[in-house]
């Protein structure tokens, strides 16, 4: 089984790296882009378990690892 996590910066806080990759865009050319929020994915291989046990098990590692939780926010999906 498979779990990808999605992290991303909550809305309101400021993103450095987000802000360098548009402003580096602009440069090389590709106009119109208005704003950049840069994020991670992480895929974690689960040994066979139902759905729900490792949907959270992972929210568990979201909340004590993964994620900042006070100025990120994340999304689970297990296949």
């Amino acid at each position: 089984m498979k779990a990808i996590v999605k992290v991303m910066l909550k809305e309101g806080v400021l993103d450095p790296q987000g802000e360098a990759i548009r402003h580096a865009l602009g440069t090389l050319g590709f106009g119109g882009v208005e704003g950049v929020r840069q994020g991670k994915v992480i895929e974690i291989a689960l040994a066979g378990e139902d759905r729900e046990k490792a949907r959270a098990k992972v929210e568990a590692m979201c909340e004590k690892l993964l994620a900042n939780t006070v100025i990120e926010r994340y999304e689970i999906e297990v296949e």
